[in-house]
C-alpha cells in the first residue's frame, strides 16, 4: 500500500476539525507539513497530529519533492493562487470550497489542472454525504419521475459570522452568504440532478442587517464576535432563479433575516414524487401509491462525510482517475454564483450559455 505525503496549508478550523482528522483516519496518508502564517497555529496542529513539520511559508511545502499532495485550507482569496501553484509544482490538490471568489479565478484553476494533468478536487463535501447520494440514486433511478423544480432554503435569524472580520470583507471572502453557505447547497443540487448546464439566472443580493456593526443584535456568532470599526461589504441575504438544462432552481438564503426561524432544507420536486432533504441530516420521500398518498423517512447508517471525502481524494491519487468533486464539475457552481452576483449588479436576468 502506497503512503502519500500530504501538506496541509492553512491550519484553521476546517483543517483541524475536518481535513487533519480525516487524513489521520486513513492509513494511506502521512501529513508531512502543517503550514500557517501563524506559526503557533501550525505547531499546535503538528503537536495534535503527533508528527510532521510546522512551517509558516507554503513555498517550503511546494518545493519539497517528497510531498505528493496538499490540502488548501486558507481564506477564499488565496484558493486559486495556492492551488494553481501547487499543481504547477507537481502536487495534487484538494482545495476547500468555494473553488475561488470569482468564476474567472476558478477557470484559471481549471486551466492549471488541465496543464498539469494532476488531480484538483474542491471541498464540496456534500458529494460524499450518504443522504445526498441516496437522493441522487432516487433521482437517477426514476423514483421521482422528472425533477422539474428544486427549491433551496438556507436561512438563519441572526447568524452573520465574525461581523466586521474576514467573513464579511469581500476582498478576503469574495462574498457573503451565497459564497459561504450557498455554494454547498447549489453544488449539492447540481450533483443530485446530474450537473445540468446553467442557462439563465436572475438574482438579487442584499446587504442590510449587518451595516451597523456596533448596533447589530444577535444571540450568538460563530467565527468570533463583531469587530468594531471592521468591514461589512458583502451580502447577508440572496434570492435567485436559475434555469438549467434540467430542473429550474429557486433559492432563498440569509445569514441574517428579521424572521425568527432557521430553515436549512432542499425540496426536490418531481412529477412522480418529491424529497425534502434536511441539510446535514435525513430526508423524507413523498409519493402516491395505489391511489393513496405516502411518505417515509429512509433509515441507513451515515458515514463521516469529511472522512469519505478525504478517502475519495486519496483514491484519486492512487488511481489517477477523477472523482465526483473535481474542478470540472465545481466550475459549474462557480459559474452560477458569478451569474447571481452579476445579475444582482445589473438588476436583470442574464444568459449563461
Amino acid at each position: 500500500m502506497k503512503t502519500f505525503k500530504i501538506g496541509v496549508i492553512g491550519c484553521g478550523s476546517i483543517a483541524t476539525g475536518a481535513h487533519i482528522p480525516a487524513y489521520k483516519a486513513d492509513k494511506r496518508a502521512e501529513i508531512a507539513y502543517f503550514c500557517d502564517i501563524l506559526p503557533e497555529r501550525a505547531q499546535a496542529a503538528a503537536d495534535a497530529y503527533g508528527s510532521g513539520r510546522a512551517v509558516a511559508d507554503y513555498s517550503i511545502v511546494l518545493n519539497d519533492p517528497q510531498v505528493d499532495a496538499v490540502s488548501v485550507c486558507v481564506p477564499n482569496n488565496l484558493h486559486g493562487t495556492i492551488a494553481s501553484q501547487a499543481l504547477r509544482a507537481g502536487k495534487h490538490a484538494l482545495c476547500e470550497k468555494p473553488a475561488a471568489p470569482t468564476y474567472a479565478e476558478a477557470l484559471e484553476m481549471q486551466r492549471a489542472k488541465a496543464e498539469s494533468g494532476l488531480i484538483l478536487n474542491i471541498g464540496v463535501v456534500n458529494r460524499f454525504n450518504d443522504s445526498v447520494n441516496k437522493i441522487r440514486d432516487y433521482i437517477r433511478g426514476g423514483r421521482l419521475g422528472e425533477v422539474f423544480h428544486v427549491y433551496i432554503s438556507f436561512r438563519s435569524h441572526r447568524a452573520i459570522p465574525g461581523l466586521g472580520g474576514a467573513f464579511t470583507t469581500k476582498a478576503v471572502s469574495g462574498g457573503g452568504v451565497l459564497i459561504d453557505w450557498g455554494v454547498h447547497f447549489l453544488d449539492l443540487v447540481m450533483y443530485c440532478c446530474g450537473d445540468p448546464a446553467p442557462l439563465t439566472v436572475s438574482g438579487e443580493v442584499f446587504s442590510r442587517l449587518g451595516r451597523d456593526i456596533d448596533g447589530y443584535a444577535y444571540k450568538s456568532m460563530w467565527a468570533g464576535p463583531p469587530v468594531p470599526g471592521g468591514t461589512y461589504d458583502v451580502e447577508d441575504s440572496v434570492t435567485a432563479l436559475i434555469r438549467t438544462s434540467g430542473p429550474v432552481l429557486t433559492l432563498n438564503g440569509a445569514w441574517a433575516q428579521n424572521i425568527g426561524e432557521d430553515e436549512m432544507f432542499i425540496d426536490f420536486m418531481g412529477d412522480k414524487g418529491g424529497i425534502r432533504l434536511n441539510y446535514g441530516g435525513d430526508f423524507t420521500v413523498y409519493t402516491a401509491e395505489h391511489g393513496a398518498l405516502a411518505s417515509y423517512v429512509p433509515e441507513f447508517p451515515q458515514r463521516n462525510a469529511f472522512e469519505t471525502e478525504i478517502s475519495g481524494f486519496l483514491d484519486c491519487l492512487e488511481t489517477g482517475k477523477e472523482g465526483p468533486s473535481g474542478i470540472d464539475t465545481a466550475i459549474i457552481t462557480a459559474r452560477i454564483m458569478q451569474g447571481i452576483y452579476d445579475s444582482a449588479a445589473a438588476h436583470k436576468e442574464l444568459d449563461l450559455t
